[in-house]
């Protein structure tokens, strides 16, 4: 019996954010359940330390610097994944399963120009295989600020028809963030200061669509009900829900029953509420009986970050809590905390509890998963997945023997080693997991290999159909 999959992807969750990672400052029993009844990875790994990239290379198995204007997108941009293109959305949905999406997309809608936001929203996630969709079409901190469910608004009235731009001027009579900015309720450190809604600045301009205007607040909690209400829907066939949380994304403003759980203000409050969420997820399927053969997937879609635009305090109250856990870097960086990632998987038939080193990545889902299914597809338009399902399921300990790591550049993994192609750096994670120490110098034949092996994986792609 094929198993039902959840995928569960935060947002700017670091490898220490987490309690079975070593985080003491913000507890979390519900990922750490996932770690002790599954498998818990220490060299797990997201396609690129930013949030577009990283989510267009999951689906589509291709890195997404292979493909151009693909880094993050404004809030008003078309969709980068060609319709029907195969994703795994689509080799699922090929397979039997319902396909499903709830929470954050921040791939594009519509066409080259972008979306209708007052008419039907397409393409979208419907046509690169997801059945059913409930989304935020970018980010919490860019416009617009609407849900979209099966390609509408929700909530969206005539009277009052949304209007977006980005890279201009507000319009009339709309508040603004520094026009305005004394009366904000969450203050702004750089950017995030153009429309302001629900009294937090964001990224681009918004008008209309008062109606349908999303309360910050309450979004962990609509999310989490639409994402339970699919796996109720859906409990009697083979599902796939993809539950892309906004947590911990900026702007961090979790309900009020979360805040003060944790001594690190807004920041450490959301990873709390997003714990919340899972534990949500996970009672769910033990109230339908489907723990057993559900395939539980944890992970996040880039490092930590602390200020990202807003005054929020998550610098000021770290105290010890090391969100990249022993890595240096954070989201935006080449260094291993930019994509090393919490990673847990958790399938009670078929996983045995345990600790893997294996070196993976999340754009190898769309092979490992058809290797899962008994489904084909054509390799040329997905380049860059390998077939890890043996390494997913600890039946091996062996992973991956190369990895191209992303931000901005690249840099390659191969063992323990770590090349940077920018300005020739080389590290080794066995004895310097802090990257403190360039040995570039001292292993010239090994930079020259990595190099070359670097360069043959970005040339390779150009296959791509």
């Amino acid at each position: 019996m094929q198993p039902n999959i959840v995928l569960i992807y935060t947002d700017d969750l670091g490898f220490g954010d987490v309690g079975c990672y070593g985080a003491k400052s913000v507890k979390t029993p519900h990922m750490d359940r996932i770690a002790r009844e599954g498998l818990r990875f220490t060299d797990a790994h997201t396609p690129s330390a930013t949030c577009t990239p990283s989510r267009y290379a999951l689906l589509t198995g291709e890195y997404a610097w292979r493909k151009p204007n693909t880094g993050i997108l404004p809030g008003d941009a078309g969709m980068i994944i060609e319709p029907g293109r195969t994703t795994v959305a689509s080799l699922l949905k090929k397979a039997g399963y319902a396909t499903g999406i709830v929470g954050k997309w921040h791939l594009g809608l519509g066409a080259n120009a972008g979306p209708d936001w007052n008419g039907r929203i397409t393409p979208g996630p419907n046509q690169v295989g997801f059945g059913y969709h409930f989304l935020m079409a970018a980010t919490g901190d860019r416009v617009p600020c609407v849900y979209i469910e099966n390609e509408q608004v929700v909530g969206l009235t005539k009277i009052d028809p949304i209007q977006v731009r980005y890279g201009k001027e507000n319009y009339d009579g709309e508040l603004d963030g520094v026009r305005d900015r004394a009366g904000l309720r969450m203050d702004w450190s750089k950017g995030h200061n153009n429309a302001v809604v629900n009294g937090i600045g964001r990224i681009g301009f918004m008008k209309g669509g008062k109606s349908a205007r999303w309360v910050d607040e309450d979004m962990a909690d609509v999310f989490t009900k639409k994402a339970v209400a699919f796996i109720e829907n859906n409990k009697a066939r083979p599902f796939f829900l993809s539950f892309n949380t906004h947590d911990i994304h900026v702007p961090r403003v979790p309900h009020q029953r979360f805040i003060g759980k944790t001594p690190m203000g807004p920041r450490g409050d959301a990873i709390a509420e997003l714990d919340w969420c899972v534990g949500q997820i996970l009672a769910t399927l033990d109230k339908l009986k489907l723990t057993k053969n559900t395939l539980v997937i944890f992970s996040s879609d880039n490092g930590p970050v602390l200020d990202d635009g807003y005054i929020d305090n998550a610098v000021e109250k770290l105290g010890d809590h090391k969100p990249a856990g022993p890595w240096r870097g954070g989201k935006y960086s080449l260094f291993e905390g930019g994509t090393r990632v919490p990673f847990l998987v958790r399938w009670p038939a078929r996983v045995k509890p345990g600790v893997s080193d294996a070196l993976v990545c999340q754009v190898d889902f769309l092979a490992s998963f058809a290797a899962l299914t008994g489904q084909s597809y054509d390799k040329r338009s997905a380049p860059d997945s390998e077939n890890m399902l043996a390494a997913f399921l600890g039946d091996s300990k062996t992973g991956r023997t190369t990895l191209v790591e992303h931000a901005g550049t690249l840099t390659l993994r191969e063992g323990s080693w770590k090349f940077i192609k920018q300005n020739q750096q080389l590290y080794d994670l066995a004895k310097d997991p802090g990257e403190s120490t360039n040995v570039a110098t001292q292993f010239p034949e090994r930079v020259a290999a990595m190099a070359a092996t670097l360069e043959k994986i970005r040339s390779a792609g150009a296959t791509r159909p």
